[in-house]
């Protein structure tokens, strides 16, 4: 199949959709789904994510939401679903949180094509904030490049996106809370706005385990949290209660505990409803540190340490979190596991794992991944991120590190690889077994027992409108 067009103009872009797509009133209508999963969608995706003119880019983008509102692929919220886990009514299952990091369209695809074949039900596809900024991807375009996946593989049914991670910089804040709370309070007005369902706000930088009690411990980190979540609940959309998911442990540091989590929610409940939310909806989960860091941890001759994850903390905490009515815990840093770990986590009722490195590593350690591409990967972090580099680090440990800083410049070349169709069906097998293990086969019927996902229009960029007149 030949790359796709990346329109230059409304006109142009209009014109690659002829007969596919029109638009009537302010409202678009899909002439031809066959052609749009097809063809039509690819043309759209990578105007979306490589455009240079703003007005065609904008226009790709609403082409794109409302192709999803029409074809009932919304973005939605797993808030309600989560609720219901917390109420006990449903259980035995894990929600992978899938962070995409490049090759967004075709991985979404994968996700969506793989989750059909097995009658999958609810999972994340989530973005952090540290993500969006070194692999060049903004809420905009990554919502866009989801849906649109999620269009090509012929998915039905509500698409969770998440703001994964909205993190306070423990640094920054120090030397000036305000503006680095600011700077959140933005993230997440740009993610809402963009149509993401669901944010993770992630204060737990802010934990002073130097101090004495847990609630002392973890004030600041309640107290921003719920000061956020406030927000979202003041500004969301009518009719979506978006998913908030708060954290207690910074990933990579010592294990939590239950006066920990008590701590922090309790807390948190109180700051929320001192902050007008009084009976609104809170938190919907809370994430725990248990044994894993992001991106495991690199072994100087090459490859990952195997960690030792502490399941009965995810057990006994998640526990206490429904104590709470939340659906129970998170695990972060999750996918560089070894496989046969995975069955353990819906064992011990972990409400959701979150998986991002390992599916980079498929595609920088596949052997159908040109050479010359991983020559100028590393060639990329030395001149780029050498002040990354720690003392003692081996060669291999700084460019496992460091790589992933590589995928925003390259990612229209990672986007259109030659080799990639092999990449993703290595994806695909990956994908199949995290299903398997984590017991979402066969919970599709729960989205439609438990989801609402509404329709939500946006009004016509004014440039499409002048070319579709025209």
């Amino acid at each position: 199949m030949p790359q796709p067009t990346v329109a230059g103009s409304p006109a142009q872009l209009t014109d690659l959709l002829r007969g596919i797509i029109h638009v009537e009133g302010d409202r678009l209508v899909v002439d031809d789904e066959t052609a749009l999963r097809d063809r039509g969608i690819r043309d759209l995706a990578w105007t979306a994510a490589f455009g240079q003119d703003e007005p065609t880019v904008e226009a790709a983008r609403w082409i794109v939401w409302e192709a999803s509102q029409a074809l009932g692929i919304r973005s939605a919220s797993i808030h309600a679903l989560y609720m219901a886990r917390g109420r006990g009514e449903l259980s035995g299952f894990t929600v992978p949180a899938m962070n995409l990091r490049t090759q967004v369209f075709d991985m979404a695809r994968t996700v969506y094509e793989v989750a059909q074949r097995h009658d999958v039900g609810p999972l994340i596809l989530e973005l952090a904030r540290s993500e969006q900024e070194y692999t060049y991807q903004r809420p905009g375009e990554y919502i866009t490049s989801c849906l649109a996946g999620a269009i090509a593989a012929g998915w039905r049914g509500p698409v969770f996106v998440q703001g994964d991670h909205y993190q306070f910089n423990a640094k920054k804040y120090a030397a000036d809370a305000e503006s680095v709370t600011a700077a959140l309070r933005k993230a997440i007005r740009e993610a809402l706005a963009a149509g993401y369902g669901n944010i993770d706000i992630d204060s737990s930088t802010l934990v002073d385990l130097s101090l004495g009690s847990a609630d002392e411990q973890q004030r600041t980190n309640y107290t921003r949290a719920a000061e956020l979540a406030a927000l979202i609940r003041e500004i969301e959309p009518q009719g979506l209660t978006v998913s908030i998911g708060g954290e207690i442990g910074e990933v990579g540091k010592q294990n939590s505990t239950e006066p920990e989590v008590r701590a922090y929610l309790d807390g948190f409940g109180r700051e929320f409803s001192a902050r007008g939310a009084a009976g609104k909806p809170g938190l919907s989960k809370l994430s725990i540190q248990t044994g894993t860091s992001h991106g495991g941890v690199p072994l100087p001759g090459g490859g990952v340490a195997h960690v030792k994850v502490d399941f009965d903390t995810i057990r006994r905490l998640s526990a206490v979190c429904r104590e709470y009515g939340l659906a129970g815990a998170v695990q972060h840093g999750a996918s560089t596991l070894p496989d046969e770990l995975f069955h353990r986590f819906p064992e011990v009722d972990t409400a959701e794992i979150h998986l991002a490195t390992g599916f980079q590593n498929t595609l920088y350690d596949h052997p159908a991944t040109p050479k010359a591409l991983l020559d100028e990967v590393e060639v990329w972090v030395h001149a780029n991120a050498a002040d990354e580099r720690r003392e003692g680090e081996t060669e291999q440990q700084f460019v496992y590190k460091t790589r992933k800083k590589a995928l925003g410049p390259l990612k229209r070349r990672l986007w259109e690889l030659e080799t990639k169709d092999e990449i993703l069906a290595t994806q695909a097998d990956k994908l199949e077994l995290l299903y398997h293990e984590l017991r979402v086969n066969g919970t599709r019927d729960l989205l439609e027992r438990y989801v609402d996902a509404p329709e939500r229009h946006r009004p016509v960029p004014e440039a499409l409108k002048a070319s579709t007149a025209a």
